[in-house]
């Protein structure tokens, strides 16, 4: 059934060996779009590396990036459930609006995250005030998009400061507390342009795949410790995180209606905590891109020119 299907459009074997590589590639093809549809429709839970976390009253939280976006919302959701959020991130203010927005009793830490020794102290702090840590969230990032060549180096710099060695400042502080205890979970935000980086976004993509295998490896480290990691791939969520470029985005990076509210992230994120999950991406086609570029970068491409409609540049209008 496959090699008819696909004769039309590959053209009939002419020879044993092309009949060979014709008959291979359709069931390849098959078999792969199978693999998936079944990658992308489960995720289950993994074992064994530390007990499942229950997040509800007592939880002690501390979440980088809190004042905005994914950030926000799992602080947010934290707090619903009656977890004592950290809330950790540069703008005071901000912080200050939203814990007294939110129900309970939260603690205010305004740091840059590209600040070695204000995060440790951030972290110690809220430890100190809390009573210990339960769960730590590196979510602080930011973005800068256009063509690399045209890229100031100092952009290059900045986001590799907050989404590269600001996440490894706070695990780097924040782990020692979860040994201690022998119990307690990380979550490491990184982005769907780790499973498969994206044209315009060189650097950015280069920050998030450090991110990547870094808790790849970490979570492999932790085994036997009481401590786990999840590492999350968000892909196009209703957020502000890419108002300041907007103008001079093409069209096919500026999201839209469609784009998935930092709300039902956060719930997953959650989920993903207390189910052990080693990684969770979001929306699902955020995991199938990256299975389709690991399988076949080519079929990859192919995806990501209809995506971005042939466009060759940024819009300047």
């Amino acid at each position: 059934m496959a090699r008819a299907t696909l004769a039309p459009v590959i053209g009939r074997p002419t020879s044993w060996s092309q009949n060979r590589v014709w008959r291979y590639s359709s069931s390849a093809t098959v078999a792969c779009g199978a693999l998936m549809a079944s990658i992308v429709a489960s995720d289950p839970p993994v074992s064994g590396y530390a007990r499942a976390m229950e997040i509800g009253p007592g939880t002690r939280a501390f979440v980088t990036g809190a004042s905005r976006g994914i950030g926000r919302a799992l602080a947010q959701e934290l707090a619903a459930r009656g977890a004592v959020v950290g809330l950790a991130a540069r703008n005071e203010q901000e912080l200050a609006e939203l814990a007294a927005s939110l129900p309970g009793s939260h603690h205010v830490l305004a740091c840059d995250v590209s600040d070695d020794e204000a995060v440790r102290a951030a972290i110690d702090g809220f430890v100190a005030q809390a009573g210990g840590l339960d769960l730590l969230v590196a979510n602080a990032g930011i973005t800068h998009y256009g063509p690399f060549r045209d890229q100031p180096l100092e952009h290059a710099r900045r986001m590799t400061d907050i989404n590269w060695y600001g996440t490894l400042y706070t695990v780097h502080h924040g782990l020692p507390h979860l040994l201690d205890a022998a119990h307690g979970h990380i979550v490491v935000v990184s982005s769907g342009a780790a499973l498969r980086s994206f044209p315009w976004a060189a650097v950015y993509g280069a920050t998030k795949a450090a991110q990547r295998m870094f808790a790849e490896a970490l979570r492999h480290e932790l085994s036997g410790t009481g401590v786990s990691l999840t590492t999350v791939f968000p892909g196009e969520i209703a957020t502000s995180l890419h108002d300041h470029e907007k103008a001079t985005m093409p069209d096919w990076y500026r999201g839209g209606p469609d784009a998935a509210p930092a709300p039902d992230l956060a719930r997953r994120i959650v989920e993903a905590v207390e189910q052990d999950r080693r990684g969770l991406a979001f929306p699902s086609i955020v995991r199938l891109l990256g299975v389709l570029h690991n399988l076949s970068p080519r079929a990859s491409d192919a995806f990501l020119r209809v995506l971005r409609g042939g466009t060759a540049a940024p819009r300047r209008d």
